[in-house]
């Protein structure tokens, strides 16, 4: 259902050097560039995460409430991509955990502009 998600940034190269990095960690890479937006992607069948300057020229700025999932298959790649967020200058907002009871591991972190992310796989229920 969904096709891509598409956060702000106020520094498109920084904001691209951070993502670059993060989402090399699962085996996306950009598949759309342009002077104001990157896109990146696993898959052209998958859904992507994309970072552009504000089309009307605006202040990027953080959605309250809002937040990118990034589904990945393992534990290890939740805990790696939430060490690659931290080491690229990334904040924290939940270190890596199981969240209840019901197989939901995730780590929770901010990009460097703002925007909240999370990082999950669902293992075998406790």
């Amino acid at each position: 259902m969904i096709g891509y998600v598409t956060l702000g940034t106020n520094d498109l190269e920084r904001a691209v050097a951070f993502y670059d990095e993060l989402l090399a960690l699962i085996g996306a890479g950009r598949f759309m560039e342009t002077e104001s937006f990157v896109a990146w992607g696993v898959s052209p069948d998958k859904p992507g995460l994309s970072v552009t300057r504000p089309y009307d020229g605006m202040a990027a700025t953080v959605g309250n409430g809002v937040m990118v999932a990034l589904a990945v298959k393992t534990i290890d790649q939740v805990d790696a991509l939430y060490a690659k967020a931290m080491e690229l200058g990334g904040t924290d907002e939940g270190a890596p955990g199981p969240r209840g009871d019901s197989g939901f591991y995730a780590a929770y972190f901010r990009d460097l502009d703002g925007n909240k992310l999370n990082a999950f796989c669902m293992t075998s229920p406790a």
